[in-house]
């Protein structure tokens, strides 16, 4: 698997970027899950600014699929969403809670994507705004850049920026984070009473292995505009499984890969409104799954995750179809739990109750203790994998 990954030109770890960035500014709080400016626009040392950029990746590629086989639209409205959550909870791991503003970026082949697909794009994104706002997160659409660029694009990708500012006595940083803390995992599957049906915990991580492993090769003569054309053909849509194929979910398998990534606003905002003060840490298993916590330990520590959530059946699904090595399972994908938070034993009691009002599922997964380096073990009933 390892193997095929790197053909399809991809990295769950981004080590090319990493290195890249290096040698840059890493903000006022260097371990904190997302670079913190001083207030460049106030200049108030109370205050501080924050900006991010991110998107829904090559999901969009697998949403162009789905919508040229069924002609069903409203995968569209998905990734909208997947683009703002991408963004909005990767800021909620440092405490912000906005008002926020949002500019989407969207490159498009116009010859294969037309205005309709665009419509549903940007009306899906205002659409998503004002859920949040029923929820008490206020995002204002700024507008942003629609760009015809079937030169680079060979479909579409949709990404976005948010930004906000914020008073600094407010910021998670993770500097908090002692041995003695546990973590508190929060699934991103099933359906929270902010969803309208049930989601499969995809989220937008691992969407070039997930497709070419659980999809069959017929697409890619069918489909040719949604892969490179320079992948080996031994890495393109290499599974067992058609876009309509149902599963043992209420979602087929499109739909389950297309489930929009779950937003944790809600959540979030309730948590840190009663328990601020004893929340040391909140982390986004995007890319890097259930080893991203890795990067943002403030000293040496090491994390042990011993009681996870039960993997849901997507991820089994994209295992048992590419016979993925359990370790790189858990480096590539949430599993089911993308959201966690360090905090002492009594506070996760208290959060657990919180996440029940949102028909959330989440439990205590593990905890922090004392160790010469840093250091990630996750301990499964397929193995245990340590990731340093």
């Amino acid at each position: 698997m390892s193997d095929r990954y790197s053909k399809r030109g991809v990295s769950a770890q981004k080590e090319d970027v990493h290195k890249a960035v290096e040698k840059l500014d890493k903000g006022l709080f260097p371990n904190a899950f997302c670079k913190i400016y001083p207030d460049y626009w106030g200049n108030d040392e109370q205050w501080c600014n924050l900006m991010h950029a991110d998107g829904a990746g090559t999901k969009s590629s697998l949403a162009y699929l789905y919508w040229k086989e069924t002609g069903d639209l409203s995968v569209w409205r998905g990734i909208a969403a997947d683009s703002i959550v991408m963004n909005l909870d990767d800021m909620l791991c440092v405490g912000a809670t906005g008002p926020f503003t949002y500019s989407s970026t969207i490159g498009r082949n116009k010859h294969l994507v037309p205005g309709e697909v665009i419509s549903e794009v940007i009306n899906g994104t205002q659409a998503y705004f004002d859920m949040l706002e029923s929820y008490g997160i206020q995002v204002r659409l700024m507008g942003g850049e629609t760009a015809d660029v079937g030169d680079v694009v060979r479909t579409i990708i949709v990404d976005g920026t948010m930004a906000c500012r914020m008073q600094r006595s407010k910021l998670v940083t993770t500097e908090k984070m002692v041995a003695g803390d546990v973590v508190v995992s929060f699934a991103s599957y099933g359906q929270a009473t902010y969803e309208s049906e049930y989601n499969s915990g995809m989220g937008s991580n691992g969407l070039t292995s997930a497709r070419h492993e659980m999809l069959q090769h017929r697409y890619s003569a069918l489909y040719p505009e949604s892969h490179d054309p320079g992948l080996a053909e031994d890495v393109v849509y290499n599974g067992r499984y058609n876009l309509t194929d149902a599963t043992e979910t209420p979602l087929n398998v499109g739909k389950m890969l297309l489930s929009p990534t779950r937003t944790y606003a809600p959540l979030i905002l309730n948590i840190l409104n009663t328990h601020f003060d004893t929340i040391h840490g909140i982390i986004h298993c995007s890319g890097g799954g259930q080893s991203k916590c890795l990067h943002y330990l403030p000293r040496p520590l090491r994390v042990v995750k011993n009681n996870l959530l039960p993997i849901p059946p997507l991820f089994r699904m994209i295992q048992e179809s590419a016979g993925t090595d359990w370790r790189e399972m858990y480096q590539v994908f949430n599993m089911g739990q993308r959201l966690e938070i360090f905090t002492d034993p009594q506070t996760a009691n208290a959060i657990l109750k919180i996440a029940a009002v949102f028909n959330i599922d989440a439990q205590i997964s593990g905890y922090i203790e004392n160790a010469p380096e840093k250091e990630v073990i996750v301990e499964s009933a397929f193995g245990s994998f340590s990731y340093r």
